[in-house]
C-alpha cells in the first residue's frame, strides 16, 4: 500500500475559536463498567467565565464520540465501506484514487489505492478473503473493475468488459465468490474476481445504477433508470418479479441481515424497504399497490441538480436504516415504526454514502466536500 499517510481530526478534541466556548475531554470507567466521557466546557463569549461538565455515555470503542476523517482526498467522496471485521474503512473517490483507514486507535490513513484512470464510483470488500488479507473490489468511470490486495497497496488484476462508466458492483454472499457490476452501458455483468474474462451478460437495456446479490446468491437485484427494482433470476438470466414505488431513478440497494427484506433508495426523496422473501404475497391481476412493499421512510433529500448515487446501509441487527442526502445529512430510522432517529449534519455538501459498522453502533459517513464523519450512535 503506498505509504502516502493523512491524519484525523479529534472533533471533541480540538479547541474551538476564542469567540466560542472551548472543550477538553476526559475519559473515566464507571462502575457497572460503560465509558463516560467528561466534556470540561466553559464560555467567554460576553467578558464573563462560566463553566459545567457534562458527561456523555459511551457506546463505542472509539478513541472519541465523533471523527473527522480528512486530508486523504482531493474531490468527492463516493462510497464508503467498513471492512468485513469492521477494522478499517475504505473510501472512494472521484480523485479516482481509494484511501484505507483504521477504524479505531488513532484512526490514521494507511494508505491509498491508485490504478483507476477515472472516478472510483463504487467498492464492496470481499467477504471470504481471510482478515489477514483483505481483498477489495472496486468500479470505476474508466469503464473497469480492479481486485486489489489491501495491504499490500496492490491490483491483483483488472476486469475489462464494460464500454463507459460502471455504476455499482456487488459481491455475492459465502461460497463462490461471485462479482455483479452495472453501467451506463445497459448490461449486468456477472465475474469471478480470480478470472480476468467476464462469466455472463445480462442485457438490461437501460443504465444500471444498484446491484445487490440475495442471501443465498442466486438471485440479483437490479436497479435503474426505468424506476423499478427487478428481481432475475440468475440461472435462467430471467426476470423473477418487479418492484414498483420509487418515481425517480434507484441510487442505492442494499439487503437486510436476515436476507428478508431489501433497502432501496432512489432520487424521488424516498428511502423503501421491501419484503423479497420468496413466498411474499404477488399482486393480484389489476393490483396497483406492490403488496411486497414493507416501509416507506420519509424525511430524507436524495435529489438534487447533482445527480448523485447517493447510498444507503442496514445496521448489524437490521432494526436501524441510513442514508445519506443532498442537504447535507446523514438519516437514520427506526425501521420497526419508520421513525427518524438521527438526522446528523456536519458535512458542507451532499452526504453521499453511508455505512453502519459490522460489530458496534458505529457510522461513517462520506460527501462531496472530501472529508467522512467516523461517529458512535446509540446502541
Amino acid at each position: 500500500m503506498a505509504d502516502k499517510r493523512k491524519t484525523s481530526s479529534n472533533i471533541n478534541g480540538d479547541a474551538a475559536s476564542a469567540s466560542s466556548s472551548s472543550m477538553v475531554k476526559r475519559a473515566r470507567q464507571d462502575e457497572d463498567g460503560a465509558r463516560t466521557m467528561q466534556l470540561a466546557i466553559s464560555s467567554a463569549n460576553d467578558g464573563t467565565s462560566k463553566g459545567l461538565i457534562r458527561s456523555v455515555k459511551r457506546t463505542s470503542s472509539l478513541s472519541s464520540p465523533i471523527v473527522s476523517l480528512t486530508g486523504a482526498h482531493t474531490s468527492e467522496i463516493l462510497d464508503v465501506k467498513f471492512s468485513p471485521d469492521g477494522q478499517m474503512i475504505a473510501a472512494a473517490s472521484s480523485d479516482r484514487t481509494i484511501s484505507i483507514w483504521q477504524t479505531f486507535g488513532e484512526n490514521r490513513n494507511i494508505g491509498i489505492l491508485s490504478g483507476h484512470a477515472k472516478a472510483v464510483t463504487a467498492i464492496t470488500w470481499s467477504p471470504s478473503a481471510p482478515h489477514t488479507q483483505p481483498k477489495l473490489f472496486s468500479s470505476s468511470a474508466d469503464g473497469t473493475l480492479i481486485v486489489w490486495d489491501v495491504l499490500a497497496g496492490a491490483k491483483l488484476r483488472r476486469l475489462r468488459g464494460h464500454k463507459g462508466i460502471i455504476n455499482c458492483i456487488a459481491c455475492a454472499p459465502g461460497g463462490r465468490e461471485i462479482l455483479a457490476s452495472g453501467g451506463d452501458d445497459g448490461k449486468l455483468m456477472l465475474w469471478d474476481p480470480n478470472e480476468r474474462d467476464v462469466l455472463d451478460v445480462i442485457d438490461v437495456t437501460y443504465p444500471v445504477t444498484a446491484v445487490c446479490f440475495s442471501d443465498d446468491g442466486g438471485q440479483i437485484y437490479v436497479g435503474g433508470l426505468d424506476n423499478e427494482i427487478h428481481v432475475y433470476d440468475l440461472m435462467r438470466k430471467e426476470i423473477m418479479f418487479s418492484m414498483k414505488g420509487h418515481t425517480d431513478t434507484i441510487t442505492s440497494l442494499a439487503l437486510s441481515p436476515s436476507g428478508s427484506n431489501l433497502l432501496s433508495t432512489a432520487m424521488d426523496n424516498t428511502v423503501c424497504i421491501w419484503d423479497v422473501q420468496p413466498f411474499a404475497p404477488e399482486p393480484l391481476p389489476g393490483q396497483s399497490k406492490n403488496v411486497r412493499l414493507y416501509r416507506t421512510l420519509q424525511g430524507a433529500t436524495t435529489s438534487g441538480y447533482e445527480n448523485l448515487l447517493i447510498k444507503s446501509a442496514w445496521s448489524k441487527d437490521g432494526r436501524r436504516v441510513a442514508t445519506g442526502g443532498t442537504d447535507r445529512t446523514c438519516t437514520i430510522w427506526n425501521v420497526d415504526n419508520s421513525n427518524i432517529l438521527y438526522k446528523l449534519p456536519g458535512h458542507r455538501g451532499t452526504c453521499t454514502a453511508v455505512a453502519l459498522h459490522p460489530q458496534e453502533p458505529i457510522i461513517v459517513s462520506a460527501s462531496v466536500d472530501a472529508t467522512m464523519f467516523l461517529g458512535e450512535i446509540e446502541p
